[in-house]
This record gives structure tokens, C-alpha cells and sequence, in this order.
């Protein structure tokens, strides 16, 4: 076998290991532990996140984990690894009861639910993860706010339904 076989479930247990101190820990160096000198991570629809070790850092402290809505959910639905990527799709639910500049910049909290795909894009270098493009359907997002109100907009708002629908009987993480 390659390398690259031997490096994923390393790879794979990076990723859980930031994962659990975004989501369970809300642990802004304890996710910096599992990144590079020089990380980088980007929102790519709010176009927020952090160059560099000291943006990343303060986007975690100071923006993100703070932010993260007390019933936040993910559910994963695939993982696929290429070389040292990681591309990651995940069903998201939550109640939009705090001001998450990060993902919804200037929206107040408008107590709504929200479910939505996102895709996490996760490159790694030497066994830490360099960088991060996290995406999302924003306009689905919005949609399930009250803040679009549109044939189009309207089109992805059960995508996420429809996709682990889809997504069951598959084997899918």
C-alpha cells in the first residue's frame, strides 16, 4: 500500500481531535494544537476567518466558538480523502438564538431552526491541518430566517432533508 492508506485514519483523527475542541471543548488552543504554524481558515458565503496563527486564534476566541448556537448539531454524512485533503459533508441544524457574526454577519438572533448542508474542504500538512474552506447554502440559510422570500431562495430550503434522506443506506459515516 501507499502512504497515503497509512495517513488517513492519522488525518481522520486530526480532524475529529479539532472537531471535539470547536464543538465539545469550545477550546480555542486546543483547536490551534491540531493545526500548523501558520493555519488558515475561511467562511467562504460570510467571507469571515482568520490568516495566520494569531486571526485564526482570535476568530475561534472571540467569534466562532462563543457564537455557536447551545442546540448546535452536525451530522456527517461522507468523508473523502485525496492525498492530504479531507472533504467533509455533514448535515447542520440549530435555532438561531445568538448573533453568529461569523456565519450570519449583522443578522440578530431570530429563533428560528435552521438545517442546512455544509461542506467542510480540510488540508493538511505534516499531520496538521493547514487549512480549512468551510461552505454552506447561504441563501437556504437566509431563506429559513424570514429573510428571503423567493421562488429561488426557496429552492434549497429542504436540500439538507433531501440529502440525508438520500444519503441513508449508503454507508456513509
Amino acid at each position: 500500500m501507499n502512504g497515503i492508506a497509512f495517513a488517513q485514519p492519522t488525518l481522520s483523527a486530526v480532524w475529529q481531535e479539532h472537531a471535539h475542541a470547536e464543538f465539545v471543548l469550545k477550546d480555542a488552543e486546543a483547536a490551534l494544537a491540531t493545526m500548523t504554524d501558520d493555519p488558515y481558515v475561511l467562511c467562504i458565503p460570510s467571507g469571515t476567518g482568520g490568516v495566520g496563527r494569531a486571526e485564526v486564534r482570535d476568530f475561534y476566541a472571540r467569534q466562532f466558538l462563543p457564537r455557536l448556537p447551545p442546540d448546535l448539531e452536525f451530522a456527517p454524512l461522507s468523508q473523502v480523502f485525496g492525498g492530504e485533503r479531507l472533504v467533509e459533508e455533514s448535515i447542520v441544524r440549530f435555532t438561531h438564538t445568538l448573533a453568529m457574526d461569523w456565519m450570519l454577519p449583522g443578522v440578530p438572533p431570530t429563533g428560528r431552526k435552521v438545517e442546512f448542508a455544509l461542506v467542510a474542504v480540510v488540508t493538511f500538512k505534516n499531520g496538521k491541518i493547514s487549512h480549512e474552506h468551510i461552505h454552506w447554502d447561504q441563501t437556504a440559510v437566509l431563506c429559513q430566517l424570514g429573510m428571503l422570500d423567493h421562488p429561488v431562495s426557496q429552492a434549497g430550503r429542504t436540500s439538507a432533508a433531501r440529502l440525508a434522506k438520500l444519503s441513508e443506506g449508503f454507508g456513509v459515516c
